[in-house]
Parts: structure tokens; sequence; C-alpha cells
């Protein structure tokens, strides 16, 4: 009578502990900002800088007439010229960053959180409200968004508060139909009817669930329209329709000098140059934060 014998430890299958799954890895250094994107950070930051303290960068008073060194090159009394009147244009620069970059981005906020309100209300409020904002909104976007703003301002009057207001209005019907078309798509989603069907008021909905949901694409929208903003801004100085003088605006800043280019090219070009630059570096700066916050692919990073 034979008897089976257990087998050897050599021939039992072996076992092995599960693997954890594969978790797809971000490449190494998939956000690491290239060149341009670092350059144009740091044109960021000095703006923000001359914007919020002027004077640590300016070597003047912006206001500072010298009527003796009136239209005089750059040199190194005064790096960057001077203007007609003998005021230095790096001082002016500086100072009037902070016109500026508050027409741009007031008008960016002002944009959002309208178009988020209205957006959302269009979707909630009932057939009625939506046709009425709807037809309002077409209305506005058949304007060209600077001649929309040059008859807001026209009406209001000119000044720097006036412009913000001007160009937040051109940019609004934007982000309204935006934000409409995002509350839409949310208000059938389960969560918002479980909110609904567990008693939850319109207004809690509104606060709590669509209006929150609604604000993240505006946020993307807004970093490419605040070089727009910025633009317009400088635009409606250069026609005398935002800051008065003697404040400095880099627009304003431009209209001033473009009838010395013979003589004093300096008063013209560099207020130009630095709404380029400010422009370029808030955009690329805002494509990067958009690769940052939705994951895109760093490849072609500047």
């Amino acid at each position: 009578m034979s008897t089976s014998t257990p087998p050897a430890a050599s021939d039992a299958p072996a076992t092995t502990a599960p693997s954890a799954p594969d978790v797809p890895r971000r490449p190494r250094g998939a956000f690491r900002p290239g060149p341009g994107t670092s350059l144009a950070w740091a044109a960021l930051v000095l703006a923000t800088l001359a914007a919020l303290a002027p004077g640590v960068l300016a070597p003047q008073q912006p206001d500072a007439i010298d009527p003796v060194n009136a239209l005089a090159g750059p040199g190194s009394g005064h790096w960057l010229g001077t203007d007609q009147l003998g005021r230095d244009v790096l001082s002016r620069i500086v100072h009037g960053a902070r016109a500026s970059l508050l027409m741009g981005f007031g008008a960016t906020a002002f944009a959002v959180v309208a178009g988020a309100l209205l957006g959302v209300l269009a979707a909630t409020a009932g057939r009625a409200v939506d046709q009425l904002l709807m037809r309002v909104t077409d209305v506005l976007l058949s304007f060209p968004g600077l001649m929309l703003s040059l008859v807001v301002v026209a009406l209001l009057g000119p000044g720097a508060g006036n412009a913000t207001l001007a160009i937040g209005a051109s940019l609004l019907p934007g982000f309204l139909r935006l934000a409409r078309g995002q509350a839409l798509a949310v208000r059938d989603s389960d969560y918002v009817r479980a909110a609904v069907v567990g008693g939850r008021g319109r207004g809690s909905v509104f606060w709590r669930h669509m209006l929150p949901n609604a604000l993240p694409p505006l946020l993307v929208l807004a970093t490419v329209n605040v070089g727009s903003a910025i633009i317009a801004g400088s635009t409606l100085s250069f026609l005398g329709m935002g800051p008065q003088p003697p404040s400095p605006e880099w627009g304003a800043m431009l209209s001033e000098g473009r009838d010395h280019l013979e003589t004093a090219w300096a008063a013209a070009v560099f207020p130009g140059l630095a709404v380029t630059v400010t422009v370029v570096a808030v955009t690329v700066v805002g494509r990067d934060l958009q690769r940052r916050l939705y994951g895109r692919d760093a490849h072609d990073r500047a």
C-alpha cells in the first residue's frame, strides 16, 4: 500500500504579492517652466512691484518738471530720457504701471464676477429671464469690444474707474455665455437633483452648487483676457478717456510722445514697449497656469 507524499517545497507553486496598479506619472519636468516662461514670470513680478511700490524702482518723482532737460535722450541723468515737460520717462513708466494693471485686472475681475452671476441666473431663473439675458448678450456681442468700450466711457465720462467699467462691460458677454453653458450642464447633474430632492432651496443650490462649478472655466478664460484688457485700457488712455493728466499711464504717455518721435523717440517708444512686454508676459503666464491647473502637455512651453 503506497502512501502519497506531499510535494516538495520546490514543486509548490510560487506565490507573489499582488503588484500595485500602474499609475500614470507625469513626466519629470513636465511643468518645469522654460526660459521664456521664466522671463515672463520675472517681467510680471517686476510690473507688479512697480504697481505696488513704485518708489522702490522709480529714480525720481513722476511729476517733477525740468524744462531745461525737456525731450532729452537716454543718459546717465535720465536712463530712458525725458518727455516734453522734462519729466523722467522711467519714473513715469514705473508709476504708470499701477493705473495700467488696475484697468486690465480690474476690468477682467468685473467681467468674471458679473458674468458668473448673470450666467448662472440665466440658467436657473426660468425661460423668460434666460431669453432676455441672451438677447441682450447677442446685441452686445454684435459690437466690437473696443467700440463698446468707447460707447460706455463716452456715456460715463473719462477717468480710470469709468474706463475700467467700460472695458469690463465689453468683456462681460463672453463670460456670461460661458457661465450659462457651464451652469446648464451642472443643472442636470445628479448631485444638484439630489440637493433639490433633499429640500434645499433655489438660493442654496445657486450659491453652493451652481456658482462654484461655473467659476473654473471663467478663470481659465480670464487668463487669456487680461492681456486684451490691458491693451484696451491703454487704447482708451491713448484717446484721452482713461486717467487724466498729470497722472502717468502708459497709453497716455504714448499719446503724448507720438508728436516728438523725430526729436525724442524714447518718450513714446519705451511706454509702448512697457505695454507690449506686460501683455506678452501676462499671456505666457496665463498659458503656464492653464497647463499646471489642467495638466496639459507641457512640451510646447515657451
